[in-house]
């Protein structure tokens, strides 16, 4: 059923942490000092520690594919990163590289574009070599040139911050940096541990967000999108009234062309609208919905009963350089809500920047 009045848009479901039911630690994670810090940080919120013999993740696969779905979604492992990830990649249009603080997200979207990109059980695994991960960085940057560097690829850094800190970490990390920027993006809104951070602008902060009736249907397990946007506000609002003061940003994604669907996301504008009627360093990205084969038969599988649309017959299909197929919709379709979020920014927004529109 589609939400149609104002106060069922505006009202706020209670956010809530994600807490794992089972932590597990490899040997190798505990060799580490971050990984000590994760550990203790557990330890302090009284939950389970298992600590494993070898550096292989065990028992987490159930009797059917949903099964081991809802096992690895209540794990948290505490891994190091391959070698492998210390070879970046560039992620345009979002930043020039990313790179990987954890692998895997508590949240339950019905349409999560890692669906397809991990292999293996969705098990939310945080890195315990962050130090190397960030000494690593310097390298893709040239002096005198801003490198932009996207942290939320594979995973919530936000939804995790609780258990590791590593969010924070990277923020205190690019504070020290003069040609190396940080950009992250959350679905949660527990953002008061980062507000007094020396961050020296270098980090964009990021919420995303979407229309009422796909957030209410297709985005379990995260913060309300108001609770969203009252997190992003904290951000925004310079310190000496009591906010972050860090740049901040909206990624409104996935974009459906649901029923009503101007109504809809004017009904947003208007939220974001109110929460931030202030001057600030202001961006957006605009993405709309896809999918490949690989990631519809996963989703499929983990969320059996889902109405979303992935209805190939209603698509255009895209392909990439190397022959990869995307489900995108018609140019007709993508030119009219295009045109449509252009313009709402234009006129309530002047002063931001929009980013892109994919």
């Amino acid at each position: 059923m589609l939400v149609n009045t104002v106060a069922e848009l505006v009202s706020t479901k209670p956010a809530r942490l994600w807490i794992p039911e089972r932590v597990i630690f490899t040997p190798a994670a505990l060799d580490e000092p971050w990984g000590q810090q994760i550990y203790k940080r557990v330890q302090s919120l009284n939950l389970p520690i298992e600590e494993l013999p070898r550096n292989r993740l065990t028992g987490l696969r159930g009797e059917s594919e949903r099964q081991t779905y809802d096992i690895a979604k209540r794990t948290l492992a505490v891994v190091t990163a391959p070698p492998s990830q210390l070879k970046l990649s560039p992620i345009p249009p979002s930043a020039d590289w990313q790179f990987h603080l954890a692998e895997g997200c508590p949240a339950h979207c019905q349409y999560c574009y890692l669906a397809g990109s991990l292999s293996g059980p969705p098990v939310i695994r945080a890195y315990a070599n962050l130090p190397q991960i960030l000494e690593n960085l310097a390298k893709y940057e040239q002096p005198g040139q801003m490198t932009t560097y996207e942290v939320s690829c594979y995973t919530d850094p936000l939804g995790i911050e609780h258990l590791t800190g590593s969010l924070a970490e990277c923020i205190r990390y690019f504070g020290t940096r003069s040609d190396g920027h940080l950009r992250w993006v959350s679905k949660f809104d527990a953002v008061d541990s980062l507000l007094d951070l020396p961050h020296n602008g270098h980090t964009r902060c990021r919420v995303s967000v979407n229309a009422a009736p796909i957030s209410g249907k297709f985005e379990g397990g995260t913060a309300s999108v108001t609770s969203r946007l009252e997190a992003l506000r904290k951000l925004a609002l310079p310190r000496e009234k009591g906010g972050g003061g860090y740049p901040v940003g909206l990624v409104i994604a996935p974009i459906m062309p649901i029923d009503d669907w101007q109504m809809q996301y004017g009904r947003l504008f208007d939220m974001i609208s109110t929460a931030l009627d202030m001057d600030c360093d202001l961006t957006f990205e605009l993405i709309s919905h896809r999918f490949t084969p690989g990631s519809k038969e996963v989703l499929q599988t983990w969320y059996p009963q889902s109405k979303l649309d992935m209805d190939e017959e209603k698509r255009t299909i895209k392909r990439n350089k190397f022959g990869g197929v995307k489900y995108v919709y018609d140019a007709d379709t993508m030119k009219t809500m295009k045109r449509f979020f252009e313009s709402e920014i234009q006129q309530r927004f002047p002063k931001a920047k929009i980013l892109y529109w994919t």
